[in-house]
């Protein structure tokens, strides 16, 4: 996710969220991420797919951030969000369109 985003989550981090942060960090980032049989760009195009399927747009925003970082070009997110309209449905695929475009635009990746 990049050094801002860890540094960000480690500013929010206090006596009653560390657990939950703890937990993130060893199971996602440590076991998971760190996995072998698929790279971290995959990860990050799964990821993508699941967090517009469950609807969470924050989590959403973070993880295009993450998926251009592990090498996902711009017509690959594009890609990978209308799959979604078929399978998520169109609201949710819409709204993650509008999402990526604010983040890739944020990101100089979009005029």
């Amino acid at each position: 996710m990049g050094a801002d985003y860890v540094a960000a989550k480690e500013k929010k981090r206090n006596s009653f969220n560390e657990v939950i942060q703890d937990y993130s960090e060893e199971v996602c980032f440590g076991r998971i991420w760190s996995r072998e049989g698929i790279d971290r760009k995959q990860r990050s195009i799964i990821n993508v797919a699941m967090l517009t399927a469950l609807n969470r747009p924050a989590q959403l925003a973070h993880h295009i951030e993450g998926a251009m970082t592990n090498g996902a070009t711009v017509a690959e997110i594009q890609e990978i969000l209308l799959q979604t309209a078929v399978y998520c449905g169109l609201p949710a695929a819409g709204e993650a369109f509008r999402i990526a475009e604010e983040v890739l635009r944020e990101g100089g990746h979009l005029d």
